[in-house]
């Protein structure tokens, strides 16, 4: 079989030590829009076949992102060896990230995975590199809650329904043991750098935080970590998902993004500054990175809020009243989680909470990178930081004269993708378009069935 390069013999002594290691198999995985990692699997004897590029695939259409005909040319993956983690759940086979080559010629448009690496190519030249810090949440049920028909997530113990909230909970974090400890055990087995894991605020709720890392390396790393959450939860009888608000009266699923630059040549954060004119410790760039952000906002909501459901998720509060937590404003704040933007106390890095779990991390980070350059290159300035509790603002009106509300809708959140001129520096014109066909035809899908919800509020109302 053909290959886009010569087979590399460093790569053929790999195969072999991982063969007498018991690996058998290999993957590179290429990125869905989903966040999916997707590939064939190779006896371990032609990994470096497929090092070397002798993998084709038809991928449009996967994670409904672009159509293909039967006549185009095919893609190949590019895994990244740097990238190789033998799989701690599954010790025969061995993970890798990949890029998409169409025809073997040139980055596809459709590879998010390149697509980050062009965004930060450009962010190298200005001289920067972009970390990354990814807090990121899941739920973890019981298989036959998808029996249930008030759809409710069956946490392993009891103690993960605890009243108001099973937050922070030792009880119950040591009753859901059962996924945790082997989650813990591949996350430190895989260099993750695992400094904490907790029960979160939602019932069968968890979220792991990890060292932070170059934003492509978290990217990969975050595309792993959802494959091993799938599996490990499996291994234990349970199922997991990433779906921002799995059902109406859960607590929906963040997946914050904590983001700074460095200076490539000394390797000194950008964002932090004594002489802070506001006094609170963070330099001008960092302001200007803010304010680039909230000016791409909505733009950036599609890509970082990407479903119908993660609007059910951007609201002031839950059904009992208490606050989401989520952010509804594009807003910044020193230390204010209603903000969509937080500059906090214990890290210079700037927190975006307007990113659930559903977002693919690698277009999210690239547009988000973007956004902070401009607002850096123009030296724009946020304003100050919003001090109040901004769900307020939904009921008291003053919204009207406040910060820019983000999308309320997917519907919305399109418009606003499709009429930022920053989108189409950021992307190939074919992603734009097929990504904004594809979620115009995701409200559009959702938009004409009719709900329960309806039924109930109309039918006997009329």
């Amino acid at each position: 079989m053909d290959t886009m390069r010569p087979i590399d013999p460093d790569h053929v002594a790999l195969a072999e030590r991982l063969a007498a290691d018991g690996v058998q198999y290999a993957v590179g995985g290429w990125i869905d829009i989903t966040g999916r990692s997707k590939s064939k699997v190779v006896p371990i004897a032609h990994l470096p076949n497929l090092l070397a590029g002798s993998e084709r695939y038809t991928p449009r259409g996967m994670g409904d992102l672009g159509r293909m005909t039967p006549t185009e040319d095919e893609c190949v993956a590019v895994p990244d060896v740097d990238t190789l983690i033998v799989c701690p759940w599954d010790r025969r086979f061995a993970w890798m990230a990949a890029d998409l080559s169409f025809g073997g010629r040139e980055p596809f448009a459709l590879c998010t995975r390149s697509i980050l690496k062009g965004q930060l190519a450009a962010a190298a030249d200005a001289g920067f590199e972009f970390n990354l810090g990814v807090e990121t949440e899941l739920f973890v049920f019981k298989p036959e809650s998808l029996d249930r028909t008030d759809g409710y997530l069956e946490p392993l113990a009891r103690t993960g329904s605890l009243r108001p909230t099973q937050a922070y909970d030792i009880e119950a974090a040591m009753d859901a043991m059962p996924f945790l400890h082997p989650m813990a055990a591949a996350m430190e087995e895989t260099g993750f750098g695992l400094f904490s894991f907790d029960t979160e605020g939602g019932d069968a709720q968890y979220e792991f935080d990890f060292d932070y890392a170059p934003a492509l390396e978290m990217a990969d790393r975050l595309t792993f970590f959802r494959l091993m959450v799938k599996e490990v939860a499996k291994q234990a009888g349970l199922i997991a998902t990433f779906m921002p608000k799995p059902y109406t009266n859960a607590w929906g699923s963040g997946h914050h993004f904590n983001m700074s630059l460095v200076d490539v040549e000394t390797g000194q954060n950008m964002f932090r500054d004594a002489e802070d004119r506001r006094g609170k410790g963070w330099s001008k760039g960092a302001y200007s990175f803010v304010a680039g952000i909230i000016r791409h906002a909505r733009a950036i909501a599609a890509v970082a809020t990407p479903t119908v459901n993660s609007y059910k998720r951007l609201t002031p509060r839950l059904t009992d009243g208490s606050v989401s937590w989520a952010p509804v404003f594009a807003a910044y704040g020193d230390n204010n989680r209603s903000c969509m933007l937080r500059l906090p106390r214990n890290r210079p890095a700037i927190e975006n909470r307007g990113v659930d779990s559903a977002a693919n991390t690698y277009i999210a980070a690239a547009l988000m990178l973007a956004a902070g350059l401009e607002g850096m290159n123009e030296g724009l300035d946020p304003g100050d930081p919003v001090e109040d509790l901004t769900y307020d603002w939904v009921a008291d009106g003053a919204n009207r004269t406040g910060p820019v509300r983000l999308p309320r809708t997917l519907q919305e959140a399109v418009e606003a993708f499709a009429a930022d001129p920053l989108v189409t520096e950021v992307f190939p014109a074919e992603f734009v378009n097929a990504y904004i066909d594809m979620k115009q035809g995701e409200w559009d899908d959702y938009h004409r069935e009719v709900s329960e919800w309806e039924r109930t509020k109309y039918l006997l109302a009329f």
